[in-house]
């Protein structure tokens, strides 16, 4: 599976702070809950559509399973921003050095596991990873459109 090669604006690049929402957090699985209530808390601060709060809810979990299970990372970086009125965009950020990308996975039709990647294509209009300029290791990034 090769992800989404649109090529969409950083997070980092959003200009106002009050327009983006970072959190670092521990690699552990609990931090995945935490991760996605946080994000939901600012999202619904923005006052943003309930159908896109909860694919984006969605997405950051996804996410940030994958910088968890797939990686050798101790910590990692999870954030949104409102890029522009009509574009949310989600980061994670992992600590994997070894250059390796993304795992490639085709589930099984009775896998209990492996569908996350397959979610956050079907879910965002974009999506994506590049190397980290925060972490130096994978920075996957995900974009959804805000209805008008």
């Amino acid at each position: 599976m090769s992800p989404h090669t649109t090529p969409s604006p950083r997070l980092t690049d959003v200009a106002s702070p009050s327009r983006a929402h970072w959190l670092e957090l521990p690699a552990q699985r609990s931090s995945v809950r935490v991760a996605r209530h946080s994000m939901s808390a600012r999202l619904t601060a923005w006052r943003l559509p309930g159908e896109l709060c909860a694919d984006a809810e969605l997405l950051v979990s996804e996410l940030a399973t994958n910088a968890v299970r797939h990686t050798l990372s101790t910590r990692f970086l999870c954030g949104i921003g409102l890029i522009t009125e009509a574009c949310l965009r989600l980061e994670v950020h992992d600590q994997d050095g070894t250059g390796r990308g993304l795992p490639t996975c085709e589930p099984g039709p009775d896998d209990e596991s492996g569908r996350g990647l397959l979610l956050v294509q079907e879910i965002a209009d974009s999506w994506g990873v590049d190397r980290s300029l925060l972490t130096g290791g994978n920075a996957v990034w995900a974009t959804l459109t805000i209805p008008v």
